[in-house]
């Protein structure tokens, strides 16, 4: 996506794009996770430096601007940080307030709504299910799109990807999409077939263009109105709306132009006493260690949530809920009744004796749904650190991270010439997209995108061409493609993962090291800092908090990447509306202080 700037510096005067570059950089695919606070200027980084350097902020800038905001760019939340700004862009303007009659105390609250991660992802839930759910999406894939080199080789499959996603959902007759710009189809009526890629590229345009305006000038009103209807209702809203209330009896009032405070002089914070080598490996195990101890713990409260599962047999649509609580995690096995953990012909009967294998992929699903349990529980109450990870424990959550991340480690992958490794990963990450779709039936375009994804991924991987390179058991291979070449869900996808991660786990755990390494050139020119054993220890606190920062990172940013289900606006989501600063950390700050 293309944004404003690549210099840091300037980029990180704007709030907005720190909101969403602190999401970005706190994912756990990375090994260095700083934080950013535009309010005071300060970098918190994690692992932290040895607290003999003395390190320096511009040295930490050119480090972000060469080894971070590229991959940002290939982000999904880069996308959502250009749309946001656009919306933005048009909330302020004279456009918007002589169009809608919007007079700046709107425009100010109307703003305050929807700027960061965390406002997109409530203008997201807003339009679920409805026609502004299609047009955002289209918007989004659409802005990626046009910003490839269909004549780059390297650019092209994805290029290929986008367009036949477009094809399958938004450009079919009846979408919501077709009917708001059939004025421009009308012009072009063999828009599909014409090869001319500035053609192709400029009917697209024209498109995303009027899909914008009719966001801006339709949704956003209504989004404006759901905001302060949910507001009123919400005690801790209620001191913004008495200050919206306040700007609103001040006729034209305007911000007083030259009068901002000066920007904070940019600092790192300094170590707290860490004296020893730096490590991320090591340190994000000690993390993921207290994730997983918090999950298994019997003294926290293990959230309820359900998987929406189509139903192989019976009408399309048709679902069932499969609720997993602490009480019934023991019963999954049972669960497995259900056609959503066998397909046609997996289903586990009553009284039949269970194989090694289907047992397996019991334990498998149990531990998939497990990992989407985050620890909710306070400081006092969480469980002591007994070891440390291993790196194949956490690294299903960094991948999860990764494909948020603009793929780092696929571009590490590339660059280490290892073009089966990156193969495994790109099957890794496509069975991953597929299982939101086909286990939500009520997502939008469900139904087309399953059998698109799942067709994608029998032909590119599974064909007998292509399953030779692949170091899986054949079983898995075999199974994977009985199930998802009709579009259906399979916990052999569970299988495949596991063993991917089986033979990636090395080369990630290299990947973090180069990119230690390269940080510390950086931050540490010619001094030799060494790497062995992990940085210090942060604490019970330290390790609760970074872990609640990075899933908070994660979560937020698989459901505007379209990996996670987006939930329906309740409560805590009008609470942290109320609590978000952007100066003051954002929409992870905003998070945490609710968590905490």
């Amino acid at each position: 996506a293309s944004i404003a700037s690549t210099d840091m510096g300037l980029l990180l005067q704007d709030d907005v794009f720190v909101d969403f570059f602190n999401i970005f950089l706190n994912l756990p695919v990375f090994g260095q996770t700083p934080l950013y606070v535009s309010g005071t200027g300060r970098w918190c980084l994690w692992p932290e430096l040895p607290s003999h350097l003395d390190a320096s902020p511009a040295a930490l800038l050119a480090w972000l601007e060469k080894h971070r905001l590229p991959h940002f760019c290939k982000s999904s939340l880069c996308l959502q940080l250009v749309l946001c700004q656009k919306l933005l862009g048009f909330i302020r303007s004279g456009e918007a307030a002589e169009l809608l009659n919007w007079q700046s105390a709107d425009q100010w609250l109307l703003e305050r709504c929807i700027s960061g991660s965390q406002g997109m992802w409530h203008l997201c839930a807003f339009v679920q299910g409805t026609a502004g759910e299609e047009l955002i999406d289209f918007w989004l894939i659409t802005e990626r799109l046009l910003g490839l080199d269909e004549s780059d080789g390297s650019q092209k499959e994805l290029f290929l990807s986008l367009v036949h996603r477009l094809r399958a959902t938004h450009l079919r007759e009846g979408s919501s999409v077709v009917t708001f710009c059939t004025t421009i189809m009308g012009s072009f009526p063999k828009a599909r077939h014409i090869q001319s890629i500035s053609t192709r590229r400029e009917i697209l345009s024209k498109m995303q263009e009027q899909v914008l305006f009719m966001i801006q000038s339709y949704w956003l009103p209504k989004f404006f109105v759901h905001c302060k209807m949910g507001m009123e209702e919400e005690e801790s809203c209620w001191p913004l709306l008495q200050e919206y209330q306040e700007r609103l009896l001040q006729a034209g009032w305007q911000q007083p132009l030259g009068l901002s405070e000066p920007l904070p002089t940019m600092h790192i914070k300094r170590s707290q006493g860490m004296s020893g080598p730096y490590c991320s490996q090591k340190a994000k195990a000690e993390v993921w260690a207290l994730v997983k101890e918090g999950r298994d713990s019997q003294e926290l409260k293990m959230a309820t949530f359900s998987v929406k599962a189509e139903k192989q047999p019976g009408p399309v649509g048709s679902r069932e809920e499969l609720c997993l609580d602490k009480d019934a995690l023991g019963s999954i096995p049972q669960q497995s009744q259900h056609p959503a953990f066998g397909g046609r012909g997996g289903a586990t009967f009553p009284g039949r004796p269970q194989s090694s294998a289907e047992q397996d992929l019991e334990n498998l699903c149990k531990e998939k749904f497990l990992s989407d349990l985050l620890p909710s529980a306070s400081l006092a109450r969480l469980p002591f650190l007994k070891k440390p990870g291993k790196t194949l424990d956490f690294l299903p959550w960094a991948l999860s991270a990764e494909a948020c991340a603009g793929r780092p480690f696929r571009d590490f992958l590339q660059c280490q010439n290892r073009p089966m490794e990156t193969h495994l990963l790109d099957l890794w990450h496509d069975l991953e997209e597929f299982l939101p779709v086909v286990l939500d039936s009520s997502r939008e375009n469900s139904f087309f995108l399953r059998h698109l994804i799942g067709e994608k991924i029998c032909k590119t991987y599974l064909e007998d061409s292509s399953i030779e390179r692949l170091p899986l058991e054949t079983r898995t291979l075999v199974s994977l493609w009985n199930h998802l070449i009709c579009g259906e869900f399979s916990p052999w996808i569970f299988r495949a993962q596991k063993e991917i991660c089986k033979v990636l786990c090395g080369l990630y755990e290299e990947f973090l090291a180069a990119d230690d390494r390269m940080f510390l050139q950086f931050m540490a020119p010619g001094m030799d800092v060494p790497m062995a054993e992990v940085p210090g220890r942060a604490g019970r606190w330290g390790h609760f908090h970074l872990s609640q920062r990075m899933n908070q990172s994660l979560q937020l940013s698989q459901a505007l990447h379209g990996t996670r289900s987006l939930e329906g606006v309740s409560s805590k989501h009008w609470q942290l509306l109320a609590a978000r600063d952007l100066q003051k950390g954002g929409s992870i700050q905003a998070e945490m202080e609710l968590l905490l």
